[in-house]
């Protein structure tokens, strides 16, 4: 043996000798599974959570835009024996009735009401100052792989105003 050599303490089987037993290593074996399991489980929990908030919201602003059609197709819905002449100039004015029945007319020609379960128009629409087409429209959405949670699926809601000024 050279003086330069270094030798290690070799144990049985002339294997080097780490101190801890062979059966203590058994008692962990598994641990790291059950985390990845856990970490595993809690990742889809989250993406579904997000899958469904996601869901809500592409769905609500459809509706939202569904709405501002309506609302713009509301507003025009005016006749030159229905304007006002103002202290500004002529002024056009819609009636409450006018303004459902477009909304009406407008999700029927769309063909909205296939593409939203549930769609209604709410109370709150009309003209409530004879100048505004307001226009309330709520429907349900039923978000993905959540169905057993929120069987009936979950209701929303969306405002849409509009405004017709005429000029010269």
């Amino acid at each position: 043996m050279s003086p330069f050599s270094l030798s290690r303490p070799r144990g049985r089987g002339g294997t080097a000798h780490t101190g801890a037993s062979p059966a203590g290593r058994g008692d962990e074996e598994g641990q790291v599974a059950v985390l990845i399991i856990g970490f595993v489980a809690i990742s889809l929990l989250i993406l579904t959570v997000v899958m469904a908030a996601s869901s809500v919201y592409i769905e609500r602003k459809k509706l939202l835009s569904v709405a501002d059609g309506a609302a713009v197709a509301a507003a025009d819905t005016f006749t030159l024996a229905d304007v006002e002449t103002g202290e500004g100039g002529p002024v056009p004015r819609l009636s409450d009735g006018a303004v459902h029945s477009a909304v009406q007319r407008y999700l029927a020609e769309t063909g909205a009401a296939g593409r939203f379960s549930g769609l209604a128009i709410s109370g709150g629409t009309g003209s409530p100052e004879s100048r505004t087409a307001h226009v309330e429209l709520s429907a349900v959405v039923h978000p993905p792989m959540v169905n057993f949670l929120v069987p009936d699926g979950v209701p929303i809601t969306v405002f849409s105003d509009a405004r017709s000024e005429l000029r010269r």
